[in-house]
């Protein structure tokens, strides 16, 4: 009898065995850090404070696999992004704000479901010179490339050097944690757009396209805001080289973060350039100037950042940032995260800042 109920339990234990060999869970993060200068506040003087995520947002997450065989592997993502200096969650508190999604992965590309990133999130991050630092880049002329629209439905392939991206979202309300879709007004908060990559060796070149009509906490469903952006990168040797455009449209009461309130079918341009500069096994330096011109206004913010990054080991690394914010006319653009950085220094002024840190990959 005991040989006869042990023979099916070691069977079970070993088919246990086989299908937990086959999943696959990491945990993962990144945890910065620093100390930043900034002049020129909004209600005058200067300030000293401890920042979170000067470098990279500070997250941490769970990503897993399961080989479902014959070349089918279910795949989820859970990421959380936190401040370092309060302990808080970012992302209007979201447990799981910067990503939460399940789907299907094939060698005809992935299928996913959640919130997740744009595809012109997707696109920008290799073409950024400052790798979207939250508090230095690209991120900080407009908000957009880094939306992460909740509702998502995403399709990624990947064949060979190029890369595709379609996403579609029922209700894109990346902002704020109780937006969600509105019976009987499917246009409203719908977000929907496209990204193409191409890498062949040193050289790099990306597009994307985005288009988004006004969250589900509002009623004008015909606000309209539109992306298209290109751009490229080509490495020599140590040296990598970046460039880049973006355009941008609002229609029928949509805003662009940064234009003047008013103004009807705002517009604007975007231009951007950089160097990445491999100065030693351990030393990193990356420059970049980002330009936006905005239609109907002489509001057109320039945005000059330096960075040198000293690698302790692959995983630890410490730096020390420059950036110089300089406005024209109305323009308010300043150096807080992201776009909100307008509005955080008095309009036509100019503001200088520094941060020295420390950044941590587990």
């Amino acid at each position: 009898m005991k040989a006869r109920m042990t023979v099916p339990a070691l069977a079970a234990l070993l088919c246990c065995v086989s299908v937990e060999s086959r999943a696959n869970v990491t945990l993962y993060g990144v945890v910065d850090a620093g100390v930043s200068f900034t002049n020129n506040q909004v209600g005058g003087g200067s300030v000293v404070r401890q920042t979170s995520g000067s470098l990279s947002s500070s997250r941490w997450g769970v990503r897993g696999s399961e080989d479902l065989g014959q070349g089918l592997k279910a795949v989820f993502v859970l990421e959380s992004g936190f401040d370092v200096d309060t302990g808080k969650s970012a992302q209007g508190g979201r447990l799981f704000g910067r990503s939460a999604y399940v789907g299907l992965e094939s060698q005809w590309g992935s299928i996913l479901f959640g919130r997740q990133q744009s595809a012109l999130f997707d696109m920008i991050g290799a073409f950024d010179p400052m790798a979207l630092s939250p508090r230095w880049s690209i991120f900080n002329q407009d908000l957009a490339f880094v939306a992460r629209p909740d509702n998502t439905v995403k399709y990624v392939g990947k064949f060979g050097g190029l890369t595709a991206t379609a996403m579609y979202s029922f209700g894109a309300e990346s902002t704020t944690v109780d937006g969600s879709e509105v019976p009987g007004n499917a246009k409203l908060g719908r977000e929907f757009g496209f990204r193409l990559s191409y890498n062949n060796g040193p050289f790099s070149i990306g597009t994307a396209y985005d288009e988004v009509n006004t969250g589900t906490l509002t009623t004008n469903r015909d606000a309209t805001s539109r992306r298209a952006t290109l751009a490229g990168t080509y490495a020599l040797s140590t040296l990598k080289v970046f460039a880049g455009y973006r355009w941008a449209k609002a229609y029928d009461g949509a805003m662009l973060v940064g234009a003047l309130p008013g103004v009807s079918n705002q517009a604007s341009n975007l231009w951007w350039t950089g160097v990445m500069w491999q100065a030693g096994p351990a030393v990193t330096l990356s420059a970049a100037a980002y330009y936006q011109d905005f239609r109907n206004t002489g509001g057109d913010p320039w945005l000059f950042v330096a960075t040198g990054r000293y690698a302790f080991s692959k995983r630890t690394e410490a730096y020390l940032t420059l950036g110089y914010a300089l406005n024209q006319e109305n323009s308010n653009m300043g150096l807080g995260n992201g776009a909100a950085g307008f509005g955080h220094t008095p309009p036509g002024s100019n503001q200088f800042g520094t941060t020295l840190g420390i950044k941590h990959i587990f």
